[in-house]
């Protein structure tokens, strides 16, 4: 692997790091919200299989000669403000905005580690399978739609502006950060292939949103 090769890889390993860190923050903190125990349960479940992810990618970063915090850091602004702009208020706003944010999230860095080597493409696979948490979703989103139509309204308009927040905060981390740039636009091959990338990303955003019920 060349060194340019390694700093995309290390760039990858380091956003996706930070990623399943905050992610088990926000579970954690969310399962508070659950209006029963199983709620709670299942999500403070999620929230240990998301730090479980955290440790097995700074694991991979010390392999591979890099500081875990240093390749976390460039991306800790990025993220945080994309989780403040998108606080969920409610119980239902969180599980939306795990499904379908950290869903579509999910998906772009899927179609990059595409382009990675193994282990890594391997490794990056496997941190982002589903951890229950889709399913359970869907499950108590439909049923409080079921129960209260008034909600699909409001929680399809919360899923535009997260799918939104999370677009433009994908472009910005991508602008910021030129070696994974240069690995997207060698993985695609050209515009026609990252057209077809964010096309792919944006037909999965669409289907979970039919999946809860929702209107894209």
């Amino acid at each position: 692997m060349s060194e340019a090769d390694q700093g995309a890889v290390v760039d990858l390993l380091g956003v996706l790091a930070y990623a399943e860190l905050t992610a088990f923050d926000r579970l954690a903190e969310d399962a508070r919200m659950a209006p029963t125990l199983t709620g709670r349960a299942a999500l403070a479940r999620m929230a240990a299989a998301e730090i479980t992810h955290h440790v097995r990618l700074t694991e991979r970063l010390v392999e591979l000669g890099a500081d875990p915090s240093a390749a976390m850091a460039p991306f800790t602004s990025a993220l945080d403000t994309f989780h403040e702009s998108t606080r969920p208020s409610t119980w239902l706003e969180g599980l939306v905005k795990a499904y379908v944010g950290d869903g579509l999230a999910a998906d772009f860095y899927r179609e990059i580690a595409e382009f990675l080597p193994d282990p890594d493409r391997a490794l990056v696979l496997e941190v982002l399978d589903d951890t229950g948490h889709a399913d359970f979703a869907v499950r108590e989103v439909r049923a409080a739609i079921a129960a209260d139509r008034r909600l699909a309204g409001r929680l399809a308009l919360w899923g535009r502006r997260l799918v939104g927040e999370a677009i433009t905060r994908s472009q910005a981390v991508i602008a910021e950060h030129d070696r994974l740039a240069d690995l997207i636009v060698t993985g695609t091959g050209d515009l026609a292939g990252i057209g077809r990338l964010i096309e792919r990303i944006t037909d999965a955003h669409t289907e979970r949103m039919k999946a809860l019920g929702l209107r894209p």
